[in-house]
C-alpha cells in the first residue's frame, strides 16, 4: 500500500487531540485531512473520499454517531470505513450501537499510538462488505436513546463527585474539581446534541 497516496479523515473537535493524531498518521506516510466536527466533516468529504475516517463521537453542531449515519446514507461514501475513537461513549450498548449504523472499529480514549496504527493498517488492507444503512427513523429513535443514557449517567456521576468533593482537602478540591468541571461540561454538550436530536425528531 502506498501510504502517500492513501488519505485519512480525521474529526475531532479538541484541537491538541487532533493536532496528535494528524502528526501522528503523516509521520507514518499518510495523507491527512481533518475536520473539527461532523458538520465540517461532511464538508470536506464533498470534497475528498478518503481511505478512512477517523472521528471521535462526542462533538458539537454534529456528532460522530450522526456523521456516521450520514455518511452511510450516501453512496459514494457509503463504503469509507469508520474508526470512532470516544472517552465518553464506552458501554457495550454504545459499541452495539456503533457497530449497527456502520461504524467499522471503536477505540477507547486515551488510546494507544500502536494499537491506533495497527487498526488503521488492518482495515485498510482487508477487503469490506456494504451493509444497508440504518433507517433514519429508527437511527433517530436510537439516537436519542443513547443521549438519553448518557446525560443520565453524568448527571449521577456529578452528583456523587460534588458529595465527595466536600470530603476532600482544600489542595484535593483544586485537582478533582477541574476532573468535576470536564464532566459538567461534557454533560452540557450531550444535553445539547439531545436537544437538537429531539428538535430533528419532531421536524
Amino acid at each position: 500500500m502506498d501510504k502517500k497516496a492513501t488519505s485519512i479523515l480525521i474529526v475531532e473537535d479538541v484541537k491538541t487531540v487532533r493536532e496528535m493524531l494528524e502528526i501522528t498518521l503523516k509521520f507514518k506516510g499518510y495523507d491527512v485531512h481533518v475536520a473539527c466536527d461532523g458538520a465540517d466533516a461532511l464538508m470536506k468529504l464533498g470534497q475528498i473520499k478518503p481511505a478512512i475516517i477517523i472521528t471521535d463521537i462526542l462533538m458539537p453542531n454534529m456528532d460522530g454517531f450522526a456523521l456516521v449515519h450520514q455518511i452511510r446514507r450516501l453512496p459514494r461514501l457509503r463504503d469509507v470505513p469508520v474508526v470512532f475513537l470516544s472517552a465518553t461513549y464506552t458501554n457495550l450498548e454504545d459499541f452495539d450501537f456503533a457497530e449497527k449504523i456502520g461504524a467499522d472499529r471503536y477505540l477507547k480514549k486515551p488510546y494507544d499510538v500502536d494499537d491506533l496504527l495497527l487498526c488503521v493498517d488492518e482495515i485498510l488492507n482487508r477487503d469490506r462488505s456494504q451493509a444497508e444503512p440504518m433507517q433514519d427513523s429508527e437511527f433517530k429513535t436510537r439516537h436519542i436513546e443513547r443521549l438519553q443514557q448518557k446525560v443520565a449517567h453524568k448527571a449521577e456521576l456529578i452528583s456523587r463527585m460534588r458529595r465527595l468533593l466536600n470530603t476532600l482537602s482544600p489542595e484535593q478540591q483544586i485537582q478533582f474539581g477541574a476532573i468535576l468541571n470536564q464532566e459538567i461540561e461534557e454533560r452540557d454538550a450531550v444535553n445539547a446534541e439531545l436537544a437538537a436530536a429531539q428538535q430533528a425528531l419532531q421536524g
